[in-house]
């Protein structure tokens, strides 16, 4: 019993860890996920993906999640080892790719997936974990700091992109620095 409470502070620390940086990611693959929806090529996958039973549904979703969950322990190996770039690069690209698979083919399959009894047993008890944690002040604070440092990349890309001269403007400029010379 002691042992347990013990741990409880490091599982906690762990999964709210887990849980922002699936949170920071989703800022990014939000945007791609809608952008892939609308392609003719996913359009034609969803169709065939909508169409599969139940269990070949769960086989579908299972595969990238059992392939791409162990890329973040890879990942912090090759940073511990001195591949800093290597296991940056690893990590958000497979982080990234792993959040838009799962996301998108559990929002496509969601019914189907909670028609498993072990299943839906799960997802009840990862969903009632990720509530209990999300109340908590610890991480209501993370949230927080993850929204206002999305506020401010998005101010600083507008600034960014308002002091880019458009196409035009930049031609222009360019010629009047060589008229002058």
């Amino acid at each position: 019993m002691m042992m347990s409470e013990a741990l409880k502070p490091i599982l906690f620390v762990v999964a709210a860890i887990y849980i922002a940086v699936d949170e920071l990611f989703s800022l990014v693959t939000q945007p791609i996920a809608a952008w892939l929806a609308q392609q003719d090529l996913a359009q034609r996958l969803r169709r065939w993906i909508t169409s599969l039973p139940p269990y070949p549904a769960l086989a579908l979703f299972a595969i990238p999640l059992i392939v791409l969950e162990p890329v973040k322990p890879v990942a912090a190996y090759l940073a511990a080892t001195g591949h800093f770039a290597a296991g940056a690069a690893l990590f958000v690209g497979g982080e990234l790719l792993k959040l838009v698979l799962i996301e998108r083919l559990f929002l496509l399959n969601k019914r189907k997936l909670l028609s498993i009894a072990a299943f839906a047993w799960c997802y009840r008890h990862v969903s009632a974990l990720r509530e209990w944690l999300e109340a908590t002040a610890v991480f209501r604070g993370a949230r927080r700091l993850v929204r206002r440092a999305a506020i401010l990349v998005g101010d600083v890309v507008d600034r960014w992109k308002a002091d880019e001269p458009r196409t035009g403007e930049r031609v222009r400029t360019i010629r009047r620095r060589n008229v002058a010379r």
